[in-house]
C-alpha cells in the first residue's frame, strides 16, 4: 500500500507545476479510497533537489520584486502572480511537514495532507485567473522567503509550527482583507472571490499550526507564550506589524493571551 510520507516527499520533488499538482491529487485519491498507509517511524534522507520547482519564476530578493499599480491589468496580474507563488510555496511547505518530521501522530500527517490539497486548489484557481489576464505562473519575478523559513526550521517541528503557519502564514490572515478590497475596487471581482476562499481555508491552516504547536509544547513541557517569541528571535523571524485581523486569528485558535502577546511583541520588537 502506498505510504503517505514517501508520496509527500516525491510530490515535493516534482519540478513542474503539473506534476506537483497531479502528485498532490493522487495522494488525496489514495486517501479517499482508503489505500494510503502512514508510517510515522519511517526515516528519510533529505534529497538535494527540494523543493522541486519549475525554472520560472526567477527568484530574487524580496525588495527586488517590483510593485505595480493594481488598477492596471498588468498590475493585477503581478499581484495575482505573487499570491499564486505564495500558494505554490505553501504546497511545498505542507508536503515538507509530512515527510520531514517523524514520530508524530497520524492526525498530524493527515492535517498537513489536507493543507497540501487545499493549497493546490488555491494555486489552481489563481493560475486559471492569471491565464484570463494574459499571463502564466513564472511570468513575474518572485522571492523565496517562505521556503527559506522552511529551511531554517528543518531541524525541529516545534520551530516549524511556530514560525511557518503561526507566524508567516498567519500574516495572510491580516493582509488578505485589505488586498481583497483593493482588487474588488479595481473591478476584479473574480480575484476577490478567490481571496475569500483562500482566507476561509487559511484560517483552518493556521489553526492546524496552532494545534500542533500547542501539542508539541505540551509534549516538551514548554510554555507556548514564552516559546513562540523565543523561537522567533532565535530564527530571526520577520517582525509582525499591525493591523492584525484579530477575528480571523481567534477563529484560527489564537488565545486572547497570545493575541495580547502578539500586539505587545509587535510594538516592542525592532526589525531584525
Amino acid at each position: 500500500m502506498p505510504e503517505l510520507r514517501a508520496m509527500a516527499l516525491a510530490a515535493l520533488q516534482a519540478d513542474s507545476v503539473a506534476a506537483k499538482l497531479a502528485a498532490v491529487a493522487e495522494i488525496e485519491n489514495r486517501r479517499q479510497q482508503g489505500s494510503l498507509n502512514i508510517d510515522p517511524q519511517a526515516q528519510f534522507s533529505a534529497p538535494p533537489d527540494i523543493p522541486g520547482r519549475p525554472a520560472r519564476p526567477r527568484l530574487v530578493a524580496p525588495n527586488h520584486v517590483p510593485k505595480r499599480a493594481i488598477q492596471s491589468i498588468q498590475g493585477r496580474a503581478s499581484t495575482i502572480h505573487a499570491i499564486a507563488h505564495i500558494e505554490f510555496n505553501a504546497i511545498n511547505l505542507a508536503l515538507d511537514a509530512i515527510w520531514r518530521f517523524a514520530a508524530m501522530p497520524d492526525a498530524y500527517y493527515l492535517d498537513w495532507q489536507q493543507v497540501a490539497r487545499e493549497e493546490a486548489f488555491h494555486f489552481s484557481l489563481l493560475q486559471a485567473h492569471l491565464a484570463k489576464l494574459g499571463h502564466a505562473y513564472g511570468d513575474f519575478d518572485a522571492h523565496n522567503a517562505l521556503w527559506q523559513m522552511a529551511e531554517t526550521t528543518a531541524h525541529d517541528p516545534l520551530a516549524r509550527m511556530a514560525l511557518a503557519p503561526r507566524t508567516l502564514e498567519a500574516r495572510g490572515l491580516d493582509a488578505t482583507p485589505a488586498l481583497r478590497a483593493r482588487l474588488a475596487n479595481a473591478g476584479d471581482l473574480e480575484a476577490a472571490a478567490i481571496l475569500d476562499i483562500i482566507l476561509r481555508d487559511e484560517i483552518g491552516h493556521v489553526a492546524i499550526g496552532n494545534r500542533w504547536f500547542a501539542w508539541l509544547c505540551a509534549q516538551r513541557g514548554l510554555d507556548p507564550l514564552q516559546c513562540w517569541p523565543q523561537l522567533a528571535q532565535a530564527h530571526r523571524a520577520p517582525v509582525l506589524r499591525p493591523p492584525f485581523n484579530l477575528d480571523a486569528r481567534r477563529a484560527a485558535g489564537f488565545t486572547e493571551a497570545e493575541l495580547e502577546l502578539l500586539q505587545q511583541w509587535a510594538a516592542n520588537r525592532q526589525p531584525a
